[in-house]
């Protein structure tokens, strides 16, 4: 393939460095789009502007797969919205409260909690937090454990699910990619198949249960557990919007339960990890959101916890609050074709060739790249819309291995987020339990480092050895250092 020799990378780290120092993924992704179009178009600005507008922009948004997805992102949207204003995820979790009399008991429920509201990654601090606030209070638990697992069941739970909102947009990526390469891969079965390698919100999630049952604190977090007796008063920031008079947990389960029966309906049972077009999967899933949203807004009105012009109208605050993502949607599929018309993956590739850096490399890289950048953005989204275009090609080319390479771009960009100071689950997860913002940034970032380390040896070895059987290994090494740590404690 032709390329424009250094140029070709231009764009690429123009996206990385502007989304590092402005933090506005937006505005990185539309400079490095306009930059290589500019590049491709002998550096005529007026030329560039018109033809990202009718060659580019709106190519993506007529090509019949991309509309689709947009589509579905607005039922998403809405389906979100309603379940989250619906007060049922409050109802549900306030319904547990009774059965919760101890230190273990307080932080699996909260964990389970976290867990059950997978549809929103946002919602879970501000739902999950100010219920489980008074129980933790009450058995001397400090906010900071509070914020850490709410923090730990919100992003590690959304980017391992394929049906919602985080699995449709990175599904989006991979087969826009996927379609530039002349690949015949289905997308939705890749990211499946890339759960396994999705290495650190599986550690995150194994880390919670790992640490209550063996009732064990170290680092900045021990000593916050330690001070709870001097603490001050725990403030919670409750989101009123989600108390709802007359809410029952049955909004929550129900309306889930119908969304999965439509899909084993349209798709099978075997859905999880059966093979089948695209079109087909985001119908099914349009249609499961579309019903879900009728059941839950039915019972809202028989239950008179809202009206119907309520209703309607938090539906279309929720397709409304998806129009960002799909601008970067828009942005990054196009730069996906701005690279590939550029020969970027080409001119990688020579340059990986000639220092003989072997492709059984290429998950760690992606995986520290996407640390960093999400670190410094604070946003998982918009590291993959940056990463996923540059970093699938290249892998294809030098033969990588494509599902641990996917996992890694996953597990960069959520460790990088939940250390970054200035993502925004972290500070909701701050908001949520009353803690402050800087102390869960301190007391968070040690079980969090431990994870990443994990997962930065597994994708080393994943690189070469595309075996599920690291997955394993890394969760048996996360259990013995923290055993070890245990056994350290005791015996001082």
């Amino acid at each position: 393939m032709e390329n424009y020799g250094f140029l070709s990378i231009l764009p690429i780290i123009i996206a990385v460095a502007m989304a590092i120092k402005t933090k506005n993924v937006i505005l990185s992704l539309f400079s490095s789009v306009f930059l290589g179009a500019l590049i491709l178009l002998n550096y005529n600005p007026l030329l560039t502007t018109k033809t990202l507008m009718t060659d580019y922009f709106v190519k993506q948004l007529t090509d019949s797969y991309n509309a689709g997805v947009i589509v579905l992102m607005v039922f998403i949207g809405g389906f979100i919205e309603l379940m989250m204003r619906s007060g049922g995820a409050y109802a549900f979790a306030q319904s547990v409260g009774k059965y919760i009399n101890s230190k273990t008991k307080a932080q699996l429920s909260a964990y389970l909690a976290g867990i059950i509201i997978f549809f929103s990654d946002l919602g879970t601090p501000l739902i999950v937090g100010p219920i489980f606030a008074p129980f933790f209070k009450k058995l001397k638990l400090s906010k900071e454990k509070l914020a850490f697992i709410l923090d730990t069941t919100s992003s590690p739970v959304a980017v391992l699910v394929p049906f919602i909102g985080w699995g449709v947009f990175i599904i989006g990526l991979l087969q826009k990619e996927f379609e530039n390469l002349n690949l015949n891969l289905s997308d939705y079965e890749s990211f499946v198949k890339s759960i396994p390698f999705n290495t650190y919100p599986l550690l995150a999630l194994t880390i919670v249960p790992a640490l209550a049952l063996m009732k064990l604190d170290f680092g900045p977090m021990k000593k916050a557990e330690d001070d709870i007796f001097n603490e001050r008063e725990l403030e919670v920031l409750e989101k009123k919007e989600y108390i709802v008079e007359n809410a029952k947990p049955i909004y929550v389960w129900l309306p889930i339960l119908v969304l999965l029966i439509t899909l084993f309906s349209m798709l099978g049972f075997d859905f999880m990890f059966k093979r089948f077009s695209g079109s087909e999967f985001r119908a099914a899933l349009s249609s499961g959101y579309l019903y879900a949203a009728i059941v839950l807004s039915v019972m809202m009105i028989i239950n008179k916890s809202k009206t119907f012009d309520e209703i309607f109208s938090i539906y279309l605050n929720g397709i409304n609050k998806m129009t960002q993502i799909a601008i970067i949607l828009i942005l990054a599929w196009s730069l996906g074709t701005i690279n590939k018309n550029l020969g970027s993956a080409d001119y990688i590739v020579h340059f990986i060739k000639s220092i003989n850096l072997n492709s059984g490399f290429i998950p760690m890289i992606a995986f520290l790249l996407g640390c960093i950048i999400s670190f410094s953005t604070g946003s998982s989204w918009g590291t993959y819309s940056i990463m996923i275009p540059i970093v699938i090609p290249m892998a294809v080319a030098l033969n990588a291995p494509l599902y641990v390479t996917i996992g890694s771009i996953l597990s960069g960009g959520l460790f990088g987020d939940h250390v970054s100071p200035i993502s925004d689950t972290t500070i909701l997860a701050s908001a949520g339990s009353g803690c402050s913002h800087i102390d869960h940034v301190k007391t968070q970032f040690y079980y969090a480092a431990i994870n990443g380390i994990i997962s930065l040896g597994t994708f080393l070895i994943g690189g070469f050895f595309q075996s599920y059987i690291v997955l394993f290994v890394a969760i048996i090494l996360q259990l013995s250092i923290l055993t070890a740590i245990k056994i350290k404690q005791r015996s001082k």
